[in-house]
């Protein structure tokens, strides 16, 4: 069925709910009052008409939709709860779990044959980010992932598990790489006479507590954890965009243009958002494509706190994860 034939359904459907919801209205609300009644039924058909244009603007769409591509975006620091993390400055994300949610409602919805991922995120949390990117991986059908202003770390993790990466030539794309940090207070503490006394079962478990110095062992394995998480970012990287290994460790974890990632590798091709969707036409083998971005529920709240937060964000530092919010220290991709 053709774009405009089912414009014309989909119309066709509203037109006629409103039209038979009107004479219910007439009939019930006002053609037989005598007084402030008048006012008060005309109320009442109006009240109705516009409940029934609602409600068939929802069934028609349900029943002619008019989109062909599923789209979820990604955006601010990734994280379960939607948080901008420990670090201050950082800008609210959506939560993870609601994108895996709408990704998961894409997958199902039989009218969706296409995902476009859209990724503006400097990263963040790990297992978050890996959640997205199994499940743009899981889709049934061609997936293409769109980086706009910043497609960094957990993001390009995610991108990693799309069939295609895009970008613009000035988009930031990269940064694989790990980065362990915790804060040494020790001296200060020792200053304003603070002691640390250490109760504990395990040899490192206050490994990286901020309020003591670490021991050469402890370093060793904090940055073996770190050695290991990097591992295994490059492993997966390579395997998703069917790259060298050795050609994502020499990017050394470096941020790079659009136009330069591209020559690297890093992105499959360059252009616009209108680039990406004939892409999507050519991957679905038709003339053209309609897309329809699958959000979550977001109140007015979180609306108006995440856009504050998110002007208030600085360029961010990579993909966090919190190994034990009790050992005091974090890991970023």
């Amino acid at each position: 069925m053709t774009d405009s034939f089912t414009r014309i359904y989909r119309l066709a459907i509203v037109v006629v709910l409103a039209v038979v919801a009107a004479a219910v209205g007439w009939v019930l609300f006002y053609s037989v009052p005598d007084t402030l009644a008048d006012l008060a039924g005309l109320l009442l058909v109006i009240g109705t008409v516009v409940a029934a244009l609602r409600v068939g603007g929802r069934l028609a769409a349900s029943a002619f939709p008019d989109y062909d591509v599923a789209e979820v975006a990604v955006e601010g620091p990734i994280s379960r709860d939607g948080g901008g993390g420990p670090v201050p400055g950082r800008g609210s994300g959506t939560p993870a779990d609601d994108i895996v949610e709408q990704i998961d409602a894409a997958a199902d919805d039989e009218n969706a044959d296409a995902l476009l991922v859209k990724l503006n995120t400097p990263g963040g949390e790990v297992l978050p980010s890996d959640d997205i990117r199994r499940a743009a991986a899981d889709f049934d059908g061609p997936t293409v992932a769109y980086a706009t202003d910043t497609c960094a770390s957990g993001g390009y993790w995610i991108a990693s598990g799309c069939d295609e990466l895009w970008s613009h030539d000035v988009s930031v794309v990269g940064s694989i790489g790990v980065i362990g940090s915790s804060v040494n207070a020790s001296e200060l503490a020792d200053k304003v006479g603070l002691s640390y006394e250490r109760f504990a079962a395990g040899k490192y478990k206050d490994a990286g507590m901020a309020l003591k110095e670490p021991t050469e062992d402890e370093r060793e394995y904090l940055q073996g954890l770190i050695d290991d998480y990097y591992d295994d970012f490059v492993e997966r990287v390579a395997e998703g965009r069917d790259m060298d290994p050795q050609v994502v460790r020499d990017t050394e974890a470096r941020v790079y243009l659009g136009e330069e990632a591209h020559e690297l590798g890093l992105v499959d091709s360059l252009g616009t958002r209108d680039d990406v969707e004939d892409r999507l036409a050519e991957l679905l083998g038709r003339d053209e494509v309609s897309v329809r971005e699958f959000t979550p529920e977001v109140g007015l709240t979180d609306r108006l706190r995440g856009g504050v937060e998110g002007a208030a964000y600085a360029f961010g530092a990579g993909l966090a994860s919190s190994v034990d919010p009790d050992d005091g220290f974090s890991f970023r991709f």
